[in-house]
């Protein structure tokens, strides 16, 4: 079986690919399924079912919303979450 090329550059890439040869389809690139994860919290994702900014996956909430959502007090649900 041809191995999945991967959008994220991981140096252990052959250690994921023996934890997990299925690929999956997300943003347009084929990722192995390790790989798709949020770039501020690193929470495995799935397919579909995460945010985009700039091409780069988030978690819906608390990142992405805390992120990039509207600011201010009881705006967008993540007012507990701040990132620096």
């Amino acid at each position: 079986l041809p191995k999945p090329t991967c959008a994220r550059s991981v140096p252990q890439l052959t250690q994921l690919l023996s934890m997990a040869a299925e690929k999956v389809t997300s943003l347009g690139k084929d990722w192995h399924r390790p790989c798709l994860r949020c770039e501020k919290c690193n929470k495995t994702l799935t397919s579909g079912g995460h945010a985009e900014h700039d091409g780069k996956p988030y978690c819906n909430h608390p990142c992405y919303a805390a992120l990039f959502g509207p600011k201010g007090f009881g705006r967008g649900g993540a007012e507990s979450h701040t990132f620096k």
